[in-house]
């Protein structure tokens, strides 16, 4: 009897206990939702992709759903950030998302996201068996970390054209595709070898553009240089040396600023780095122009003949560090193929292809140059006056080599007139020289085509002063912005107005957007359909952070690119331009940006 009430005792203390255990706990936790308490506090569970975004998909005819579970609502995914391509013969249709939350980003502002769930609706135009569609998408957990864009593949079913989505869209074709998108989604699902030999053969189209003429001078001053006794085999054996070196340049920079972010694009454009490659420049020019002989010291070059009787001593070696620098000439520009490569290497990290495919690019931008350098051999004259007169004359182009590097930081009439000097020089001292040749027909020509080219730079120094101000007047259409802020307060204003947006991203260190500035921009066909748009410019050329948010907003990598944004204020991403369009084809562009 008494051990019975003493155990009773105990179960009574046992359940206080208990009890108040119970209510210690809950106090703290209720402390730790307050304040004072933070390690107590739940820390959101970090998972992998995979789990975090829970993915099902089901195709019902020509209708492909896709729907994404999101592990807790602390995770979300970008609704900007889903980029589909597709295999084969297989067509897509616009792309249905649900409502989405505008959450404020800390790093890309206020951005339309999804969470808990996402389900898309994707429209099958077209789709043979064993097709596939690649989605890319992108998430984060909020406030602890952002997963890098990942891919997943979904097979599809066949679909036969025509049935019933394409007939419903034929009045409405889906937006093309860009190019640069194109090619990376060619890189994502081509074949290596298919892949590199395109990029290949675009190269070479891109080594007639003006990002590569630079490197013509450079390189044929080079094996003018060389001295009498330069045979053809040694000149291809230069000018190969002097492609890699170029390509090596290329190539590695493309893969940091598709790695890295294109803020480190900007770096290797800055006042500094031009005036010095401009400075360089100019002292190889003295060379040209005899003032000095640049060489290794004799008794190196001694060592060097030694190990091969063919070769002058250190001069493959510094041909390849020219070819090193020369790349840094070409790397500011933008084109459709550069920034597919970029979009590539970016989404998937991919820098073994990526680089492959920027290699291969380069080599196909050094063809010709290895060609010119090659025939260099033949075509150059070996001995006498006229060795003498090429050599100079390469020396002038090598200054004209400096310039466009100063373009980049002061471009306008001053540099106008800099190009008008220099242009007064060359074909005077060409004149002169063609004055000291015994009398022919040839002689006589020679000085008909030599005068008009002096008076012809003297017009383009007279015109570019007069046309200052009409340059200064077609540049007042563009509303200069900073900020993302800024951006999305000018596109509402518009949007009010039912006007669509034009946003030029520009840099001085850019040389096709100057192309852009002077050569499509105040052209009437362009001007034409401008007059009815809004028309922003946000100026890149700092790099600074403000700067960063725009370029990382808009996943652009490179220089110039214009966006669009229709009159509800989405950007037509389809519609993207990057790299320089000429006047006729871009009016061409924005009758589709127009287009009702």
């Amino acid at each position: 009897m008494g051990t019975s009430a003493l155990s009773g005792l105990d179960e009574t203390k046992l359940l206080i206990m208990k009890n108040l255990f119970t209510y210690l706990l809950l106090t703290l936790a209720s402390c730790s939702a307050t304040a004072g308490f933070d390690f107590l506090k739940d820390e959101p569970q970090v998972l992998p992709v995979e789990q975090a975004y829970l993915f099902e998909f089901d195709q019902q005819g020509n209708q492909l759903l896709l729907n994404f579970t999101m592990a807790s609502d602390q995770y979300y995914l970008y609704q900007d950030k889903f980029k589909f391509s597709v295999s084969g013969a297989a067509k897509l249709g616009d792309v249905a998302y649900p409502d989405a939350t505008i959450h404020s980003d800390e790093f890309f502002g206020d951005l339309p996201v999804f969470f808990n769930s996402a389900e898309l609706s994707v429209p099958i135009l077209q789709a043979s068996s064993g097709d596939e569609l690649t989605i890319s998408y992108q998430g984060c957990l909020d406030k602890v970390l952002c997963y890098p864009p990942t891919k997943i593949k979904v097979p599809l079913n066949a679909v036969a054209a025509n049935d019933g989505v394409v007939a419903a869209h034929l009045s409405t074709p889906a937006a093309p595709q860009t190019e640069q998108d194109g090619l990376a989604a060619m890189l994502a699902n081509g074949s290596l070898w298919l892949v590199l030999a395109t990029l290949f053969g675009l190269g070479i189209l891109l080594a007639f553009t003006p990002c590569v003429f630079p490197m013509y001078p450079i390189l044929t001053g080079i094996i003018a240089g060389q001295g009498k006794q330069l045979s053809s085999t040694k000149a291809f054996a230069l000018s190969m040396t002097y492609v890699q070196g170029m390509a090596l340049t290329y190539t590695a920079l493309g893969l940091v600023v598709a790695s890295a972010g294109a803020k480190y694009q900007a770096v290797l454009q800055s006042p500094t780095v031009l005036i010095g490659l401009a400075v360089l420049f100019v002292v190889l020019s003295l060379s040209m122009f005899g003032l000095y002989q640049l060489q290794l010291p004799a008794s190196l070059q001694t060592k060097l003949n030694l190990a091969s009787n063919k070769q002058q001593g250190g001069s493959f070696m510094g041909v390849f560090l020219m070819g090193l620098i020369s790349g840094l000439v070409a790397s500011p520009c933008t084109t459709a193929p550069l920034s597919g490569v970029l979009i590539y290497v970016a989404q998937s990290g991919d820098l073994l292809v990526g680089g492959s495919a920027l290699y291969a690019l380069s080599l196909g931008m050094g063809l010709p140059l290895l060609l010119l350098g090659t025939s260099g051999g033949k075509l150059l004259p070996k001995a006498g006056a006229w060795m003498e007169t090429i050599k100079h004359v390469f020396g002038f182009l090598l200054l004209s080599v400096s310039l466009i590097m100063l373009e980049r930081i002061w471009a306008g009439v001053y540099l106008d007139l800099a190009w008008m000097a220099l242009g007064m020089s060359l074909f005077g001292y060409l004149l002169w020289r063609n004055s000291n040749t015994g009398h022919s027909w040839w002689k006589a020509g020679r000085f008909v085509v030599l005068t008009m080219a002096f008076m012809g730079s003297i017009s383009y120094g007279l015109t570019s002063v007069m046309e200052s101000n009409n340059a200064e007047h077609a540049q007042l259409n563009f509303v200069k912005i900073k900020s993302i802020d800024d951006l999305n307060a000018e596109v509402t204003k518009a949007n009010a107005q039912g006007k669509a947006v034009m946003l030029d991203l520009y840099a001085d260190w850019c040389v096709a957007c100057k192309e852009f500035e002077h050569k499509t921009f105040p052209a009437p066909q362009v001007l034409e359909r401008t007059n009815t748009m809004v028309m922003l410019q946000a100026d890149l050329t700092a790099m600074d952070d403000i700067d960063v948010v725009i370029m990382e907003r808009y996943d652009v990598l490179g220089l110039p690119t214009l966006l669009f944004f229709d009159p509800q204020g989405n950007e037509i991403s389809t519609l993207r331009v990057t790299g320089f369009m000429g006047p006729d084809k871009f009016a061409e562009h924005l009758d589709k940006v127009l287009a009702p």
